[in-house]
């Protein structure tokens, strides 16, 4: 249940800009979701399931979630949860604009080789929270420069999750801290971020690490909770977002940048991942932002 929504919205379309909210139990989440903003969900009690993108996963205690336009994702309880909602539209923050302020993109979102949340401590539960009720009072006043005050303490919150995150093992690291399998798990992390717009098959990895194709799908379904394909789909999909969000290229112009001979079946490939086309993702969520400023 939602308790003391507070809401900006867009003042030409209406949509979501900006809202803050708590919550006391996982109906805002229990459901599958699929929204054009993003959402930074602070769990501060309770524990259970959480489903992301092709993985699911546990988590217990104190938890920051943090999900990317379109990126499907339900969060159930098995025990009693509450916490709080950050959702910002990228028209209002966009995060790609400022990467180099707050480096949050590969890192809080479109995450694609970690889980899309990470625990936080008692202490950071707090400070979090002292951030939200800045931004709620923000709202609350309607004063004059709103978007650019509340958009400093959406930073702050930003970036204080990083320095968490990032401060943090990465997943599989604490079970298996050294020999050949974290070795090999780099090489492919680093084989797909380089690759990725022209090898598009588990096979090609495996062929380009040397390593035989079944035994590779099983270290990366041990550590990454989805399959190489999956892996290399979301690598994919985040690059596509990005173009179709940061600049005017065509569809088809991005799908042959992507390796994509025929517009149409990237576009199929799309809409299978994101439920959205890249021609809806690009009018919801944004356009050419990079080249307006």
């Amino acid at each position: 249940m939602a308790i003391d929504c507070l809401l900006l919205t867009h003042p030409h379309t209406g949509e979501l800009a900006f809202r803050s909210y708590s919550f006391s139990d996982d109906t805002p989440f229990n459901y599958l979701q699929r929204n054009n903003y993003y959402s930074l969900i602070l769990l501060t009690q309770g524990s259970g399931e959480i489903r992301a993108n092709f993985a699911t996963y546990l988590f217990a205690g104190s938890t920051l979630c943090c999900f990317g336009p379109y990126q499907p994702y339900t969060i159930q309880a098995s025990t009693a949860v509450a916490g709080l909602v950050l959702d910002f539209h990228a028209d209002f923050f966009c995060i790609y604009r400022h990467q180099q302020e707050v480096a949050s993109n590969g890192i809080l979102f479109n995450t694609i080789f970690e889980p899309p949340f990470f625990p936080v401590t008692t202490e950071a539960v707090r400070e979090f929270a002292a951030l939200a009720a800045v931004m709620q009072e923000e709202v609350r006043r309607q004063e004059v420069a709103q978007q650019e005050s509340i958009v400093l303490y959406l930073k702050l919150f930003l970036l204080k999750a990083i320095r968490i995150r990032t401060a943090q093992p990465a997943l599989g690291t604490e079970q298996n801290p050294s020999g050949r399998e974290p070795w090999l798990l780099q090489q492919l992390q680093d084989a797909i971020n380089t690759h990725y717009r022209h090898l598009h098959t588990a096979g090609e990895y495996a062929d380009l690490l040397r390593v035989p194709a079944r035994s590779l799908t099983r270290l990366v379904k041990s550590h990454y909770q989805k399959t190489l394909s999956q892996l290399i789909t979301e690598r994919i999909i985040m690059e596509a977002k990005r173009e179709l969000y940061l600049t005017s290229q065509s569809v088809k112009a991005i799908a042959f940048a992507l390796g994509f001979g025929d517009e149409y079946y990237f576009s199929r490939f799309f809409k299978k991942n994101t439920a959205v086309s890249p021609q809806f993702f690009r009018e919801s969520v944004g356009f050419a932002k990079a080249e307006e400023s």
